[in-house]
C-alpha cells in the first residue's frame, strides 16, 4: 500500500515539474529531416542530391519534404504553399505513397512517388512537421500537388511557450509564425528600395528599372543598351520612354515609328502634296512655283520673265499668261499677231469706192482715179486722150497702184517692181522717181531695159501714207519720139513691224 501512494506521488511530482518548465526545445528530427543549428529547425534533407541514381528506368527524381519522388519525365509538379485545413493522417500518407509507388516502378530503398506524410510525434500528441502528398494519374502524365511541410508546425498547447527561430513569432494557437519586416516596419532597407518578405526573413530589392550597386539603387539606363527604340531612346528615372523623329509617329507597341502621311492628315499644301518617309514635299500647278514658306504657291508672271512671249502684248494671268494684239490684228497659234483683212470682213467703202487692206487697218480709194483731162480706160489705168493739146506736155498714162509694207522694215529691201507694158523698136526705156522721194526714203534701180526695182533704202515707221511717182520715158533711137507713163504708187507703212 504504502509503496503504490509512494509511486503515485513520484508521478505527480514530475507532472507538476514539467508543467513549471517554462521552455522546451527540440532538436530531434524525423526520417528525411536534419536539425539546422544556425536556424534552429528541421530542414529537409536533398536526397536526389545525395543518392546516386536514386530512380530507374528513365524516371525524374523529384525532392519531396521528408523523402523523394520517382516519376516520368512528362510528369507536372504543381506546388501549393498554403497550409492544409486539415493534416493528412499518418496512415492515409502511407497509403498513398504505397499507391504511387505501386504505379512508378522505383528503385528499391528510395521512396518511389512518395506521399508519405512525415511527422515526429511530439509529447502532448502533436506533429513536428507533416508532409502531405496528393498524387494524381492520368494516360501518360503525372501531376504532383503538394503542401510544403512547416518545420514550425507545434502542438497546440497553451501551457507551453516555445521557442522559435529567428524571422518568426509564436501565434496565440502557439504556433510560430513568419514575421512580415516589411509590414511592421522592422526591416532595414533603404528609401530608394523596397522590402520583399521572405519566410523567417525579407529582402531589400531596388524598383523595377533600378540596379543595385554596392548599397544604393541606380538608374538602369535602358537607351544605352539597344535597341530599345526604334529611332530615339529618352531615359526617364527608372523607366524610358521612346520617340519619333519629325515626320514619324509611334506604334501601337511604342517602340517602332512609322511614317506620318502629311497629305491625308493635315494637309498644309496649298496645290499638290506628296508624301516621302518622313517628310512630304508641295508643289505647284503649271503657272505657279512655291513660296519661300514651300507650302504656299504664287503666281508666276511670265511676262515678266521673258519679252519674246508674244508678238504684241502678254498678259499676265493666275497661273498663266496670254496674247493680245492690237486692233486690225487677231492671234493665231496664242502668239502671234495677224492682220485682219476688213476688206472682206466688214468692208464699210462706198460703192464707188475700193477697200484697200494694209497691216493693222484698211482704207477706201475711188474706183475712178482719174482727174481730167485723164480718163478711165481700164481699172486703175488713166489716160490723157492725144486729141487734148494739153496732154501733149503730160505723161500719156497713169497707172495707180497700191501696197502695204511693215513698220520699220529691214533695209535695203526691194518693195516694188515697174515694167513697161507697151515694147516699142528701136526705143531706150529710162525709170525715174518723178515725185514722192524728198528724204530720200526709197532709189529706183533699173534691172532690165523695160523694168526697174524700187528699193527702200531708209526705215519706215508707220502709220505712214508714202505716194510716189515712178516714170518711165521712153524715145527712138532718133530722137524723133519721146513719150512718158507715171506709176502712181501709193505706200501705207504699217503701224507695227507684223
Amino acid at each position: 500500500m504504502l509503496k503504490a501512494l509512494f509511486l503515485t506521488m513520484l508521478t505527480l511530482a514530475l507532472v507538476k515539474s514539467q508543467d513549471t518548465e517554462e521552455t522546451i526545445t527540440y532538436t530531434q528530427c524525423t526520417d528525411g529531416y536534419e536539425w539546422d543549428p544556425v536556424r534552429q529547425q528541421c530542414k529537409d534533407i536533398d536526397e536526389c542530391d545525395i543518392v546516386p541514381d536514386a530512380c530507374k528506368g528513365g524516371m525524374k527524381c523529384v525532392n519531396h519534404y521528408g523523402g523523394y519522388l520517382c516519376l516520368p519525365k512528362t510528369a507536372q509538379i504543381i506546388v501549393n504553399n498554403e497550409q492544409s485545413q486539415q493534416e493528412t493522417p499518418a496512415a492515409e500518407a502511407v497509403g498513398a505513397a504505397a499507391n504511387a509507388a505501386a504505379t512508378s516502378g522505383a528503385t528499391p530503398g528510395g521512396v518511389a512517388a512518395s506521399g508519405v506524410a512525415a511527422s515526429g510525434v511530439m509529447p502532448g500528441g502533436g506533429f513536428v512537421a507533416s508532409a502531405a502528398a496528393e498524387v494524381q494519374t492520368g494516360r501518360n502524365n503525372f501531376v504532383i500537388r503538394r503542401n510544403p511541410a512547416d518545420p514550425q508546425r507545434i502542438p497546440a498547447n497553451p501551457s507551453h511557450r516555445i521557442q522559435c527561430a529567428t524571422g518568426y513569432e509564436q501565434s496565440e494557437h502557439n504556433v510560430c509564425q513568419d514575421i512580415d519586416e516589411c509590414t511592421a516596419g522592422t526591416h532595414n532597407c533603404r528609401a530608394d528600395q523596397v522590402c520583399i518578405n521572405l519566410r523567417g526573413s525579407f529582402s531589400c530589392q531596388c524598383p523595377p528599372g533600378y540596379q543595385k550597386r554596392g548599397e544604393q539603387c541606380i538608374d538602369i539606363d535602358e537607351c544605352a543598351i539597344p535597341p530599345y527604340c526604334h529611332q530615339r531612346c529618352v531615359n526617364t528615372p527608372g523607366s524610358f520612354y521612346c520617340q519619333c523623329s519629325p515626320g514619324f509617329q509611334l506604334a501601337a507597341n511604342n517602340y517602332t515609328c512609322v511614317d506620318i502621311n502629311e497629305c491625308d492628315a493635315s494637309n498644309q499644301c496649298a496645290q499638290q502634296c506628296y508624301n516621302i518617309l518622313g517628310s512630304f514635299i508641295c508643289q505647284c500647278n503649271q503657272g505657279y512655283e512655291l513660296s519661300s514658306d514651300r507650302l504656299n504657291c504664287e503666281d508666276i508672271d511670265e511676262c515678266r520673265t521673258s519679252s519674246y512671249l508674244c508678238q504684241y502684248q502678254c498678259v499676265n494671268e493666275p497661273g498663266k499668261f496670254s496674247c493680245m494684239c492690237p486692233q486690225g490684228y487677231q492671234v493665231v497659234r496664242s502668239r502671234t499677231c495677224q492682220d485682219i483683212n476688213e476688206c472682206e470682213t466688214t468692208n464699210e467703202c462706198r460703192e464707188d469706192e475700193m477697200c484697200w487692206n494694209y497691216h493693222g487697218g484698211f482704207r477706201c480709194y475711188p474706183r475712178n482715179p482719174c482727174q481730167d483731162p485723164y480718163v478711165l480706160t481700164s481699172e486703175n489705168r488713166c489716160v490723157c486722150p492725144v486729141s487734148n493739146a494739153v496732154c501733149r506736155e503730160l505723161p500719156q498714162s497713169i497707172v495707180y497702184k497700191y501696197m502695204s509694207i511693215r513698220s520699220d522694215r529691214s533695209v535695203p529691201s526691194d518693195i516694188f517692181q515697174i515694167q513697161a507694158t507697151t515694147i516699142y523698136a528701136n526705143t531706150i526705156n529710162t525709170f525715174r522717181i518723178k515725185s514722192g522721194n524728198e528724204n530720200g526714203e526709197f532709189y529706183l534701180r533699173q534691172t532690165s531695159p523695160v523694168s526697174a526695182m524700187l528699193v527702200l533704202v531708209k526705215s519706215l515707221s508707220g502709220p505712214r501714207e508714202y505716194i510716189v511717182d515712178l516714170e518711165m520715158l521712153t524715145v527712138n533711137s532718133l530722137g524723133t519720139f519721146r513719150t512718158s507713163s507715171v506709176l502712181r504708187l501709193t505706200i501705207i507703212v504699217g503701224p507695227f513691224a507684223f
